[in-house]
């Protein structure tokens, strides 16, 4: 009995047009990402109950050791534009009643762990940097976030628990 090859899982809310599903796909493709299967969010949940845009859920740590190599740094720029772009709220059509909607990061899931790694679109450069090189299993809980005070990636529910 053969182990299937890993695959990455995308999965995007509806409001995700289709060039971006394709940007984000070739993204990750040319990253060196496992093929990635690509699902949407049921129509019938609110926007309410996805606080995220996009989950992306992969070998984690693979992936972002492989990224730091010199091979794909144009990839890993086009990435973080996708990142961005994905992220950034929708604008709200001229004359349209309510307010803009708030931006929802981008998630990626260690498929192997659970862990989330929370990618706003607004993210320094830094953040990105030391995304490269972190180590998951320094992590117990997550979803981490990039504190910028701090300047490092950061899991709010492991420092309370100790």
């Amino acid at each position: 009995m053969t182990d299937a090859p890993p695959r990455a899982e995308l999965l995007l809310d509806q409001e995700v047009p289709d060039g971006l599903r394709r940007e984000l796909v070739a993204a990750l493709d040319a990253l060196g990402a496992p093929p990635a299967r690509v699902r949407r969010t049921l129509d019938h949940r609110g926007a309410a109950d996805i606080p995220w845009i996009v989950l992306v859920s992969l070998p984690l740590q693979a992936f972002l050791s492989g990224l730091g190599a010199e091979a794909v740094k144009d990839a890993y720029e086009a990435f973080k534009g996708v990142v961005r772009k994905a992220a950034r709220p929708a604008e709200p059509a001229p004359g349209a009643l309510g307010a803009a909607r708030p931006a929802r990061p981008l998630v990626l899931r260690d498929q192997a762990t659970g862990l989330d790694v929370v990618l706003e679109p607004d993210l320094p450069a830094e953040a990105y940097d030391r995304l490269v090189g972190l180590d998951l299993t320094e992590f117990a809980v997550g979803p981490l976030h990039y504190d910028r005070a701090l300047g490092r990636w950061r899991s709010v529910l492991d420092e309370a628990t100790g």
